[in-house]
């Protein structure tokens, strides 16, 4: 006697309508078929990556050139790494929220209308077009700010340097995505991140040899004396001022900024005689202490450059703003020195 299925009955590995029932890793994987988690860690990883490579090349650059000096607490270069790393974290994700993923979108629709499978060449495109649309829209930002546009061959550096920034990032996110795509395991921001980190290292060990042995060394401020303070000081635009050894300091022309109450320090010629002293610091000067009575001009400037073409310096506009007013020494040379 056979015996006849229930019309409900619902044979193993089917659901209720007739469709194969999925298993939860198959779920998954179809949820993210599209790789777009996959092209998002890879991007973030590679523009850290080039992150950390820039700031390693910059610093070892800024070494050796002109600065105002390296912070001597330990705590606080640990404490200024740490930031930096998190920034450069959270920049990354922004950067790949905002260009780097409508890049690819981009590509992928161009590729989609022209017939043609997605390559390189249309992420290369695409890129050029989002480069172009951050730069005019922060560009056009900047100029309603500051009411007034910059030189035009400035937004194209602009455009150039984001182009090259965000091309590799690009590149990459969009092999983590077709991996994804293909079915196969996405481990493509773990081999950036690890080649990336052996890259570092190579740059930082360079760097480090080539300070250590003496092959390139750190700036240091010149080491002057007073008599080497004394002397006419210009700043190339008809402002001297001239420091006599005894301590008399005349002014021509000198600028003199004056807060002007609405944010800006205001130039204003400066003449006429006062005193001037040497600032030091720990039995090193630093720079000089200028008095200028009659214009009521009273700075402390700075010492830079080297020894052989020294300069004094200081800081105008708000603090930390990075503008300085230069003046340098006027080296008189004898009639028979060619």
């Amino acid at each position: 006697m056979t015996q006849q299925a229930e019309p409900d009955a619902i044979s193993d590995g089917t659901t209720a309508d007739g469709a194969p029932e999925e298993s939860p890793g198959a779920s998954r994987q179809a949820a993210h078929e599209d790789g777009f988690g996959a092209a998002f860690c890879a991007s973030m990883a590679t523009l850290c990556v080039e992150a950390a490579l820039a700031g390693t090349i910059a610093v070892l650059t800024l070494l050796h050139r002109e600065h105002d000096g390296l912070p001597g607490n330990t705590l606080v270069i640990v404490a200024a790494v740490l930031v930096a790393a998190l920034l450069t974290v959270l920049i990354s994700g922004f950067v790949t929220a905002a260009a780097v993923m409508p890049t690819l979108a981009l590509a992928r629709r161009a590729a989609r209308r022209a017939g043609r499978p997605e390559g390189p060449l249309w992420v290369l495109g695409a890129v050029t077009a989002v480069s172009a649309v951050v730069v005019a829209v922060f560009g056009g930002v900047v100029a309603l700010g500051s009411l007034s546009l910059a030189p035009p061959l400035t937004y194209l550096l602009w455009w150039a340097a984001l182009t090259v920034g965000l091309l590799p990032g690009a590149l990459i996110a969009r092999v983590a995505a077709r991996r994804v795509r293909g079915g196969s395991s996405a481990r493509t921001a773990r081999r950036v991140a690890r080649d990336g980190g052996l890259a570092w290292l190579v740059v930082a060990a360079l760097g480090a040899g080539a300070y250590g042995t003496g092959l390139v060394s750190v700036y240091e401020p010149p080491r002057l004396e007073k008599s080497d303070l004394a002397g006419m000081w210009s700043d190339g635009r008809g402002g001297k001022v001239e420091l006599a050894p005894g301590g008399v300091a005349t002014a021509h022309g000198l600028d003199n900024f004056v807060w002007d109450g609405m944010g800006k320090d205001r130039a204003t010629d400066c003449d006429g005689s006062g005193t001037w002293t040497v600032v030091k610091d720990g039995g090193t000067v630093q720079g000089i202490s200028l008095r200028i009575a009659p214009c009521e001009l009273s700075r402390d400037w700075s010492v830079s450059g080297t020894e052989k073409e020294p300069r004094i310096f200081h800081e105008i506009g708000k603090p930390g703003s990075g503008k300085r007013y230069v003046l340098r020494k006027v080296v008189k040379h004898d009639k028979g020195e060619k």
